[in-house]
């Protein structure tokens, strides 16, 4: 099977019908209208098959303040397999897809990973940020839940390094679930 990529603009209503779909039946209805939001915007890297979209992930960009720098972050949004196909590579490919536009656009890569997921990132070289996490909201900057910490993933960038996690990560404020 063969990932495709390309940026929101391009996947058409239908197939952003159906990348829609995928993603609700996979999380089991509990994917929001903020998630869906979050996923849009960016680059999607998915495959298809006879019966659909079989696997989707997309990246997005985000910005997060370290040591007094605005990192240009790729965020991971909306990856999913569909049932019936996984524990085969789909989200590997899709990954690896998705690690190539961060390798090529950011400084870093980010992503909340779910218990189910945080196996795959992890045997792709994603680790786990160790340091605070906060956001910069409307009305400053907040500290956020201990719940968000430690499900956050990040990957530096071909030649990069990983932020210090002596310091706090502090990312854009969005609507829905910050991280």
């Amino acid at each position: 099977m063969t990932v495709r990529t390309a940026p929101t603009h391009e996947l058409g209503a239908a197939r952003l019908r159906s990348v829609r779909a995928l993603l609700d039946t996979a999380f089991g209805g509990d994917f929001s209208e903020d998630d869906w939001d979050h996923t849009l915007g960016g680059v999607h890297a998915w495959i298809e098959d006879e019966e659909g979209i079989a696997a989707h992930g997309a990246v997005v960009m985000r910005r997060a303040l370290h040591r007094g720098r605005s990192l240009r972050v790729g965020y991971v949004e909306g990856v999913a397999v569909r049932a019936d196909l996984r524990r085969r590579g789909l989200g590997g490919a899709v990954m690896a897809a998705l690690e190539r536009v961060i390798d090529g656009a950011y400084v870093l890569g980010a992503l909340g990973a779910s218990d189910e997921g945080a196996a795959l990132y992890r045997a792709r070289g994603w680790q786990v940020w160790e340091g605070r996490l906060e956001a910069v909201g409307p009305e400053g900057i907040v500290h956020l839940a201990e719940e968000e910490e430690g499900y956050v993933l990040l990957r530096p960038a071909a030649g990069r390094a990983l932020p210090d996690p002596a310091a706090a990560l502090a990312f854009d404020w969005r609507d829905g679930d910050v991280m």
